[in-house]
Order: structure tokens, then sequence, then C-alpha cells
């Protein structure tokens, strides 16, 4: 699923994926437990942390 998202995100990105909204996103993201980082006013997010982050929720096993 993730696959057909560019290696860096943009926080609509992860609220697309993750099906929630800005909002929220934007929480997850300023509270660490989505790992990203700030160009200007506008967040980019790696999409093996997007990945880390529904591994972790979903208490499963993380695989390569």
């Amino acid at each position: 699923m993730l696959n057909q998202y560019q290696d860096i995100l943009t926080a609509e990105d992860v609220s697309e994926i993750l099906m929630i909204g800005m909002n929220r996103t934007y929480s997850l993201l300023n509270s660490g437990m989505i790992k990203g980082f700030r160009i200007g006013k506008k967040w980019r997010i790696p999409r093996d942390a997007v990945r880390e982050y529904i591994l972790c929720q979903s208490r499963l096993p993380a695989h390569s």
C-alpha cells in the first residue's frame, strides 16, 4: 500500500494513508509519534516512519 507513495511524504499524504484528519496528523507529528522534519512551514515524513507507526499501533512484529 505505501509503495505507491514517494520515499518522503507530506502531511497530506500521511493524512490520506492513515485516513485521519489534518489536525490529528499534525498532532502525531508534533508529539513525535510519527517521525518527521520541517522544511520551512512544510512537514516532510519518511515513508518508513509511517510504516513504523502503523506497526507500532497494530502491535504486529516488524518485517523487512
